[in-house]
């Protein structure tokens, strides 16, 4: 199986060389290049044609949402995540109207770079849980004068959220140490408040802002 080249472009050293050395001991990764600075990584995006580009938007010289519209132009087959100590949904947003694939924060876990990786690579869209949690209240504060919304509790936000990552009735359950029984009443209590029919349409309400990035 040929491995994931990949491209690092970030001004701080040890982030760089954290990176590669997460990367370059998995298997499924090959670091080809590392980028102090924008005019750099754009040079060897052009030469070296990268599967992917981890690219700081916080760069010197030139911001990162200029270098990746640069590097698309002369790499158009590199997909490009954008990384950065920011986690407002604005910036992400920015980022994939560039044509990036993917956005982590740099709170973002190993295992979630490396899943980003993956996604972007496969074709997909990548966005970090940080963002993801940051657009789910921003989304129940933007629709907070829908009917009842305020009416949720605390304990029916954080259900909420957790129904968002995809965990079971059960699951939340034992995460919050209550009763099966317990976290079904609240789920129909959120659903008849937000005036929903189903979790299926609470999910596509919380993640309404996160597809439109």
């Amino acid at each position: 199986m040929e491995k994931i080249s990949v491209l690092i472009a970030d001004d701080h050293k040890l982030i760089r060389e954290t990176w590669s050395f997460v990367l370059n001991n998995d298997p499924r990764f090959s670091v080809i290049a590392e980028c102090a600075d924008a005019y750099e990584a754009i040079e060897q995006a052009k030469v070296t044609k990268p599967n992917i580009v981890l690219m700081d938007i916080n760069m010197p010289s030139m911001t990162g949402f200029e270098a990746a519209e640069k590097i698309r132009k002369v790499s158009p087959s590199s997909r490009i995540i954008g990384i950065s100590i920011h986690s407002q949904p604005a910036y992400a947003k920015k980022m994939l109207q560039i044509g990036a694939k993917g956005y982590v924060t740099k709170n973002s876990s190993k295992k979630e770079m490396i899943e980003a990786i993956l996604t972007v690579h496969a074709g997909g869209k990548y966005i970090c849980e940080e963002i993801k949690n940051n657009i789910s209240e921003l989304v129940l504060e933007e629709n907070k004068d829908l009917p009842n919304i305020n009416a949720l509790t605390e304990r029916e936000i954080q259900i909420i959220n957790l129904i968002k990552d995809g965990q079971s009735s059960k699951e939340i359950a034992a995460q919050l140490d209550i009763s099966l029984k317990t976290v079904e009443v609240h789920r129909h209590n959120i659903l008849k408040k937000l005036k929903l029919k189903n979790s299926a349409s609470l999910v596509n309400f919380i993640n309404s802002a996160a597809t439109n990035l």
